[in-house]
């Protein structure tokens, strides 16, 4: 059987996980010889080390809750967080959650976290700066993004069907692709990358593959950088120790 058509059957059955169905794919990117083919496959089996390189399908929608405290005891947990409480230049990214782990790590989550949902703690900069702001009279103590396990599931059904039609659409080109000598550039490298862009990578490039001159743009939570500190700190009530402390840390 030829390699394309071992992809094919492996995207197609649910048994096969997608770190296998990937490795399948890591020798057919070096015989078709094509760099941004060979760069996605490598970031799917070993994670985006930038969240500036995450594709739009591993970039999900949550929601934020959290465990707050109060005066005589009063307690709240599992609250959701209205993202308006939050100071303006701190919501970007609080109602995403990029998926970067490597596809195997994305598997096993499936398959041994109990219940259907999966918690990502906030940063504990912006819940202590954030905390007195959400609920009157409440603080918060922890806050985190929640993503449910079908939405991983949706991650990796979406590798599946992003390799399935781009495997076939390599097999109308040249059945024989698959087993083609390391490098040989069976199919044409323009058109390749014609069809990975259009199945694969979508409207919007995200991947550079070597190339300097490509500019990307991607929204991501922003870090607690000095600067961003020092703006977070005139938003919110703080006291000057406090600030001391803090500028000592940056």
């Amino acid at each position: 059987m030829s390699l394309l058509r071992e992809i094919q059957d492996a995207a197609i059955d649910s048994k096969i996980d997608v770190a296998t169905l990937l490795r399948k794919c890591k020798v057919l990117a070096a015989r078709l010889g094509n760099l941004e083919f060979k760069e996605w496959v490598e970031q799917e089996l070993n994670g985006y080390n930038s969240r500036k390189n995450v594709p739009a399908y591993r970039k999900l929608h949550v929601f934020s809750k959290g465990y707050f405290l109060g005066a005589f005891g009063r307690a709240m947990k599992n609250a959701p967080i209205p993202l308006t409480s939050i100071p303006e230049d701190f919501r970007t990214g609080l109602d995403v959650a990029d998926a970067v782990q490597p596809i195997a790590e994305l598997e096993s989550l499936v398959r041994t976290s109990k219940g259907n949902v999966l918690q990502e703690p906030w940063n504990p900069d912006l819940v202590k700066f954030a905390a007195q702001h959400i609920y009157e009279d409440m603080n918060c103590v922890q806050a985190w993004k929640e993503i449910s396990k079908q939405q991983i599931i949706a991650v990796l059904d979406a590798v599946r069907n992003k390799i399935l039609s781009f495997v076939l659409e390599i097999e109308s080109e040249d059945p024989q692709a698959g087993d083609a000598p390391i490098n040989s550039t069976p199919v044409p490298q323009d058109k390749v990358t014609q069809i990975f862009h259009n199945y694969i990578s979508g409207n919007v490039q995200n991947f550079a593959a070597g190339n300097r001159d490509v500019k990307q743009n991607a929204t991501s939570q922003p870090g607690l950088d000095s600067e961003t500190l020092t703006k977070l700190l005139d938003s919110i009530a703080c006291s000057n120790a406090d600030k001391q402390v803090i500028a000592q840390l940056t």
